[in-house]
């Protein structure tokens, strides 16, 4: 089941991508689901509806975050070898966590705001795992029995914020519309595999990043596991689990960022793609 959310920012509704690709309208069909939003429970009923006999989403409408605003956006460091080795870093014997603030929370078309004297913008793209069941300190055996289902994230990031102002990651990750979620919320009986699943960007039409999942440092049920040990998850927090190597702080022979008036394309296999242009603040 792929899910998606349509409306104006903080007013979003639910809506289901139907086997041709047509969004279906959850206004109705809601009324008859029972249970927390984003729950398990609450996503095995809506996957019993026919989204045939659903209506068609008719005018065209913003399509935003394919979750609502999480309690948690938990986000990882260097977990692909390759993005740490570009970047100098050296590869963590645990995971780096650290928090997005939500304020950098929105959808996949929404334009990216270079904050005002942002010099050193940076795209990348990473598989976001959302949760469906409280989870903490979990173990690894059953980790994926909490998860929900899959998203793309762009953990979009201001470079001089995060390593020329005193150090702290949450600087540089935090920015306004810094953290684009969807376009689609894909259920996790959809992805049998996590860890095989290719990921790429694409700045003006260039690809920059091309990836695969399969080279994360720590998969997806050692992460969720792991922040589960430290921060309680609940149902619709998300993971973005890290990037693979092509960020423009990383290109040679000299650093790419990126600039006002550019066209950002990425995304997941089987996830969707995100599409968004660069504006100044």
């Amino acid at each position: 089941m792929k899910l998606l959310r349509y409306g104006e920012e903080s007013g979003e509704k639910w809506c289901i991508l139907d086997h041709d690709g047509a969004i279906r309208t959850l206004d109705d069909a809601l009324a008859n689901i029972t249970g927390d939003e984003m729950t398990l429970p609450w996503l095995e009923q809506l996957q019993r509806l026919d989204p045939e006999k659903l209506p068609l989403l008719k005018a065209e409408h913003r399509i935003g975050p394919c979750i609502p605003r999480p309690l948690n956006f938990v986000c990882i460091g260097l977990n692909y070898a390759d993005h740490a080795a570009e970047t100098g870093g050296k590869i963590p014997q645990e995971p780096i966590i650290f928090l997005k603030s939500l304020s950098a929370f929105c959808g996949p078309y929404d334009d990216i705001i270079i904050p005002p004297g942002a010099k050193k913008t940076d795209w990348e793209v990473e598989l976001g795992v959302v949760i469906g069941a409280k989870a903490s300190r979990v173990p690894e055996d059953t980790a994926l029995e909490y998860v929900a289902g899959y998203a793309v994230v762009n953990d979009v990031s201001e470079r001089s914020y995060q390593t020329e102002r005193g150090g702290q990651w949450d600087k540089g990750k935090g920015c306004d519309r810094f953290g684009p979620v969807g376009p689609w919320l894909v259920t996790k009986d959809e992805v049998p595999d996590p860890q095989a699943l290719r990921l790429f960007c694409e700045v003006d039409g260039k690809t920059m990043q091309d990836g695969t999942t399969a080279n994360m440092i720590f998969g997806v049920k050692m992460l969720v596991s792991y922040v589960s040990q430290f921060i309680t998850l609940y149902p619709g927090d998300i993971i973005a689990t890290g990037t693979p190597a092509g960020v423009g702080m990383g290109r040679k022979p000299e650093p790419v960022y990126l600039h006002p008036g550019q066209t950002l394309r990425l995304g997941v296999e089987g996830l969707g793609e995100q599409r968004a242009i660069t504006i100044g603040g």
